[in-house]
């Protein structure tokens, strides 16, 4: 009898070590360390396990070190991990989502998913026409903008996510409400990246959110052979690099895209030299208008314009500005050709999916010719308001 007992007991620690064992090996495929699907863009990582798929957004606002926010999406309707933070689980794909940035949009439309959209910031900045036309009929709703957002409303709809886009710490402060209401909130740094095929890879987090893989995957692809193909043919056609000014001033300051921002890789890889090309800087650099003034006279070409849509309105705003050689030859464009009556512009939208075409419009403003019959897309000549 007592050699019965031993032996059993001796079985169900066997039974119990096997149990642990699986559950510990269960635990390991869960969080077992894999290479990132992410080959360009810094501010993101995806890791995609065998029941969760583990994404990381890093220093997702301006000025932000060392600040991690890791997200674990994992299918709806399935159980949790063994050990996962049921706090930072996102279920997908997801059904309904809130967009803060019109980029957010465009890189949903691009997947086919607009009829997921439910909420937006700004309704009149948005381009893409068949989510205005879904606001028209009511179908999404503005919720307002950051330290004014509409929270009643935003509980209303019932997100299942909302994209959130942080300028500085205090985004992460006015978002805290919601967090305590149970809303899931992912900050999204896509505006941070420095490279726009960076920007552009940030597809494959929304193929993640709705289970899209392989089609983020196929059109980010596409796009990083398109981008690379035309930067090649660019490289071997220009005989030199134009100087290139970007930008107004704004009450007497001029803030200065750095040399390591993202439209300073694209000048230089259209074919130009951006004036500032040299610098680098996490943000806008502040100049005095003078000082921008002497080191604009060396440019050749001026874009960007913002607001300026004529000769007339910049020259309103300094009289100096009139004087520089760029404007007196009339080498002034702006991205402002696709644009809505209330403000949307496709610039930001399909540009950001699609940097190809911005590449294009550049390396064809600083190089007539080097596309036949080429018309430009997101760009126009800025001309006197008469003509």
């Amino acid at each position: 009898m007592k050699y019965l007992l031993i032996s059993f007991l001796f079985l169900l620690s066997v039974i119990f070590e096997s149990c642990q064992e699986r559950k510990e090996n269960r635990s390991a495929e869960v969080f077992m360390h894999t290479e990132s699907t992410i080959s360009t863009a810094e501010r993101f990582s995806i890791q995609k396990f065998e029941n969760v798929t583990v994404v990381k957004i890093m220093n997702p606002w301006q000025g932000a070190n060392n600040i991690n926010h890791v997200y674990n999406l994992v299918k709806r309707g399935s159980e949790l991990p063994d050990g996962l933070d049921s706090s930072n689980v996102i279920f997908v794909p997801l059904r309904k989502i809130i967009c803060m940035s019109t980029t957010h949009i465009a890189m949903i439309s691009a997947l086919g998913e607009e009829n997921s959209i439910a909420g937006i910031s700004g309704k009149e900045y948005i381009f893409t026409e068949g989510v205005v036309e879904k606001i028209k009929k009511g179908c999404i709703e503005d919720v307002g903008y950051e330290t004014s957002l509409n929270k009643e409303l935003i509980i209303k709809i019932a997100p299942d996510l909302i994209m959130m886009y942080g300028i500085g710490s205090e985004s992460a402060s006015y978002t805290g409400k919601l967090g305590e209401l149970g809303m899931k909130i992912l900050f999204n740094a896509d505006y941070l990246e420095t490279n726009p095929l960076g920007k552009a890879e940030w597809i494959k987090l929304f193929g993640a959110l709705y289970c899209k893989e392989l089609c983020a995957d196929s059109i980010f692809n596409s796009e990083v052979g398109n981008y690379n193909k035309l930067k090649i043919f660019i490289n071997e056609s220009i005989p030199n690099k134009p100087k290139v000014l970007l930008g107004l001033p704004y009450k007497e300051t001029w803030y200065v895209s750095p040399g390591n921002s993202f439209i300073s890789r694209l000048i230089e890889d259209a074919g130009g030299s951006y004036l500032w090309k040299d610098t680098e800087s996490s943000v806008s650099m502040p100049f005095g208008i003078e000082n921008v003034y002497i080191r604009a006279l060396e440019a050749e070409y001026w874009l960007n314009t913002g607001t300026a849509c004529s000769l007339e309105d910049i020259s309103a705003i300094d009289n100096r500005l009139a004087g520089l050689p760029c404007f007196r030859t009339g080498n002034l464009y702006n991205n402002n050709k696709r644009v809505t009556p209330g403000g949307g512009n496709d610039y930001w939208e399909s540009g950001t999916v699609y940097p190809h075409l911005i590449l294009k419009d550049i390396a064809s403003i600083l190089h007539p010719g080097i596309f036949n019959n080429y018309e430009l897309y997101f760009y126009q000549k800025i001309s006197d308001k008469d003509n």
